[in-house]
């Protein structure tokens, strides 16, 4: 099946055309004066009604005259719901998973919204997995899956990043790691304006989850994909532009065999697109799930060759 074919079955399972995008509406709520940058707390609508929070990392000295290029960060799971957007901003979780301060000190705007389910987007009367469950399961039964929802999301990101005078708009990347590393595959083949993406430690594939028996969480799975192909095939659909992939050989949650298998099946499809060299992996060996020093360190060559 020719890469359109493919991508048409893809929106297929994942619950059928995008809405034509509604006004973003945004509204700042603080700004957080920090050394090197400032943090403005936002929220902008992704769908009528369904207000995304996000906090917004702008470097002294970057503004509509000298704007930057952008980077949105997507950030983890990890079973901590009560986590989104404060632990890449720097304001909460583990300092390892900082990135969106780390990248702002680099120069660039970024961005670091909420998953739905998690930290401003959870719900009072379901907690943690069950509202997460709720979700999905109420995305399924209107033909559509949670994917479908944050792939709508992170596009709306990408909108307000692009509405905002200190971006250049023609600069911008992405970056996730566990659940932010999915969501960032998930999203490239449908958001062109995203130039750049790096993902870290998460390509969970179907044939892995069945093989090792792994509960995954839930915005892995789309409904019927198996049918036509698999996670890699998605991630494939990203070239030809600049895709980074990292991996501890030990991550039970990305089992390494489908992993590679994985692998080579993006890189036949970056070298079919005349960008091979578009596509970059790293195997870290006795590493598992984790953001070692030697990934970030791809991470920022990666965008800075790039972006």
């Amino acid at each position: 099946m020719c890469d359109e074919g493919l991508r048409e079955k893809l929106l297929q399972c994942l619950g059928g055309p995008w809405p034509e995008p509604c006004e973003l509406c945004p509204q700042q709520r603080e700004i957080i004066h920090k050394d090197g940058y400032r943090i403005e707390s936002v929220t902008y609508e992704a769908e009528p009604g369904d207000r995304v929070p996000a906090m917004l990392l702008v470097p002294d000295g970057v503004d509509a005259d000298h704007p930057a290029p952008a980077v949105a960060v997507w950030h983890q799971h990890n079973d901590e719901y009560h986590l989104g957007k404060s632990e890449p901003a720097g304001l909460d979780g583990n300092p390892i998973h900082h990135t969106g301060v780390a990248l702002a000190r680099e120069g660039y705007v970024v961005l670091c919204p909420d998953a739905l389910c998690f930290e401003e987007r959870r719900n009072d009367n379901l907690i943690g997995q069950d509202y997460e469950r709720f979700e999905f399961l109420r995305y399924v039964v209107a033909g559509k899956c949670m994917a479908w929802k944050n792939i709508l999301d992170m596009r709306r990101a990408v909108d307000y990043l692009c509405s905002r005078a200190e971006v250049q708009t023609d600069r911008i990347g992405c970056y996730g790691h566990s659940m932010g590393s999915t969501n960032t595959w998930m999203l490239g083949p449908w958001e062109p304006r995203i130039k750049c993406l790096v993902g870290n430690c998460c390509l969970p594939t179907y044939a892995a989850i069945h093989r090792t028996e792994i509960l995954h969480c839930f915005p892995n799975f789309i409904p019927g994909w198996f049918t036509y192909g698999d996670t890699p095939d998605i991630a494939a659909l990203i070239a030809p532009r600049p895709l980074l992939l990292n991996f501890g050989e030990e991550d039970e949650g990305s089992p390494i065999d489908e992993v590679r298998d994985g692998i080579e099946t993006i890189a036949q499809a970056y070298a079919a697109a005349g960008a091979a060299e578009n596509f970059s992996h790293y195997i870290e060996p006795g590493a598992g799930h984790v953001l070692s020093p030697e990934m970030w360190r791809r991470v920022r060559e990666w965008f800075a060759e790039h972006l």
